[in-house]
């Protein structure tokens, strides 16, 4: 069994696309609608900066989605030959479009409006996140409810076995990068992030996206998502919604969602547009097969063996 997998915040980079843009006119096309769902050229943000520009929450989202769409697209690999997606954060709605249930501008559309949600709900300097190194859920749950001492500490993103991602108000977070090396911890590193995602400071955030969610076209996915806030699979496209509110301050569950596509069959994990997910899939899944595809060269290969 097969999973398509796609990446999210941290995955941007200068140049993005491009290389694909020029070689396949199917990818240039998927950067045209794009923009021109935004109003926005960004596929020239993103193939020539400023990095500080593209990074920036509500560009780096829709730019890591069409991204990662149009290395799918420029394959003409058709979706059936995945038996589940799956999506880290922002990836969630790549891994949706992939399958049908978005069309492209109402991925591109959605994650702007999120990304500048998400932005907006603390205030700059208020909030922060931290990376926790060679340490397991266990360890960072413990870190960051010493951490919180009546302000908000949460854990945001359960990685891998070995890494593990808090987030919540910047005192308590920088508390934790202490307490962290008692616990247990390897190393913790502050994230050079702009706001605590997916923890319940994002609860302005998961209001924007309930009521745009609400007024978007949506259908049940072609193939079932695993969805972040679950690690379970699912196709309906209510339920779906419901999951992409929760998303905005609960937990991405991607080390129990590797686990347990790997525990219901899946041998082997694409991820297109990234080299991140990759990495974190193995030390989850060590048996797996995993394959990263971002180059053309990437694509050709892909489609020889598929």
């Amino acid at each position: 069994m097969r999973a398509f997998i796609f990446p999210g915040q941290g995955s941007q980079s200068v140049g993005m696309g491009k290389a694909l843009a020029d070689a396949s006119r199917v990818a240039r096309e998927l950067f045209e609608e794009v923009d021109e769902a935004l109003g926005q050229n960004l596929s020239r943000l993103m193939a020539e900066g400023p990095i500080e520009e593209l990074t920036l929450t509500a560009n780096a989202q829709p730019a890591i989605m069409a991204n990662a769409l149009a290395t799918l697209k420029a394959s003409g690999i058709d979706i059936a030959k995945a038996d589940f997606v799956a999506g880290h954060s922002l990836g969630e709605y790549t891994a949706l479009a992939a399958a049908g249930a978005f069309d492209v501008a109402t991925t591109a559309r959605l994650l702007k409006l999120r990304g500048r949600a998400m932005q907006e709900a603390v205030p700059v300097g208020e909030g922060a996140m931290a990376a926790l190194l060679g340490a397991n859920l266990e360890i960072a749950r413990a870190v960051a409810e010493a951490a919180a001492q009546g302000e908000v500490c949460t854990v945001a993103n359960d990685n891998d076995p070995g890494q593990v991602v808090i987030s919540g108000h910047r005192g308590a977070v920088e508390r934790a990068l202490e307490i962290a090396k008692e616990k247990g911890a390897k190393r913790a590193v502050l994230l050079p992030v702009s706001a605590p995602f997916h923890s319940p400071l994002m609860a302005p955030a998961a209001r924007a996206m309930e009521q745009a969610l609400g007024d978007a076209e949506m259908a049940d996915p072609r193939v079932p998502l695993y969805a972040n806030v679950t690690a379970a699979p699912v196709r309906e496209a209510g339920e779906i919604r419901r999951l992409l509110v929760e998303q905005v301050t609960g937990m991405v569950r991607w080390r129990e969602s590797v686990a347990a596509m790997a525990e219901a069959g899946v041998t082997e994990f694409v991820e297109f547009g990234g080299k991140v997910l990759g990495p974190m899939v193995k030390r989850t899944a060590p048996d797996a097969n995993v394959r990263s595809v971002v180059t053309m060269d990437d694509i050709d290969a892909l489609v020889k063996e598929i």
